[in-house]
């Protein structure tokens, strides 16, 4: 295993072709601060300066996603390990790096072709309070676990396995398997730090890059209060209210204005770094709302 990993799930960015939906979705349904401001626009859910960056895209998909290592010291290690790996990859400029107001970036692809950002010295406003965009109970949690994680397209379970463990350091195994339309599927998650995954990969065929983006809070009364916002709005439920028996994680699961899906949960637990599997997925809950939407 690489001794030199990425520490969390940094920021990603996405394309979208609705901005206004997206704007109201961010803010009036999850609860996150938008920003806009010189022609772009990002989200904030805690002091750094941004954790999603928001693009005007045809894609309505997961443009890239950033994955942080500790220092500068890490991040030229990492490069060294890239090499030795034979993984190709490139250092944005400084200009490059101060659009993504961190210290220093590398940009490479994972073996599924989603493009990757690795970096060091996020920028973090801890001058500048988090406004949500509506009333919470709460707050997002996020600190060493990093924003949450994604679900992503894979290029074969093993390849992206040895890409995410062997090259960016990351620990995981399957931790369910179930049938779905007669075929074994059998999920890898992959943990980070004290998040019991930031990236999982293997349920199966995706039409986009991304299945879906997961956020959490620190109050089961936000799940609530999203998921009424959510049901009042018309916007689509695909898993409803339950517990994942993998890491506890109280959510549900709704489609976001680009078509792909956004778990919000609460109480989820951390990794314990050691594999174990289960045959249901669920310790409660979570019935298949809307199959249609999968596809």
């Amino acid at each position: 295993m690489n001794s030199v990993c990425v520490t969390e799930l940094g920021y990603i960015g996405i394309g979208v072709q609705d901005l206004a939906a997206w704007r109201f979705f961010a803010g009036e349904i999850l609860g996150m601060e938008w920003i806009e401001e010189n022609g772009a626009a990002r989200m904030r859910i805690d002091y750094w300066h941004h954790r999603v960056i928001v693009q005007q895209d045809t894609a309505d998909d997961i443009l890239f996603a950033g994955f942080r290592v500790a220092g500068p010291e890490e991040f030229r290690a990492m490069k060294e390990h890239l090499t030795s790996c034979g993984v190709s990859y490139e250092v944005a400029s400084q200009r490059t790096a101060e659009e993504r107001c961190v210290l220093e970036l590398l940009r490479l692809e994972d073996p599924a072709g989603l493009p990757l950002e690795i970096f060091h010295g996020p920028l973090v406003d801890r001058h500048q309070p988090c406004r949500p965009g509506r009333g919470m109970h709460g707050k997002f949690v996020t600190g060493p676990g990093g924003m949450g994680h994604i679900i992503i397209r894979d290029a074969g379970t093993e390849q992206s396995y040895r890409f995410y463990h062997d090259v960016l350091g990351l620990r995981g195994s399957i931790e369910v398997r179930f049938d779905a339309n007669g075929e074994r599927r059998e999920p890898v998650f992959m943990h980070c730090q004290q998040r019991d995954h930031a990236v999982a990969f293997g349920a199966g065929p995706l039409p986009r890059r991304i299945h879906h983006l997961m956020v959490e809070v620190d109050s089961i009364d936000d799940v609530g209060l999203t998921y009424d916002l959510a049901k009042r709005h018309g916007i689509p439920i695909l898993l409803d209210l339950g517990r994942h028996a993998n890491d506890n994680m109280f959510s549900f699961y709704m489609q976001t204005p680009s078509g792909w899906f956004c778990e919000v949960g609460a109480g989820g637990s951390a990794p314990n770094h050691q594999s174990e599997y289960n045959l249901v997925g669920d310790i409660w809950g979570h019935p298949l709302i809307a199959p249609t939407l999968m596809g």
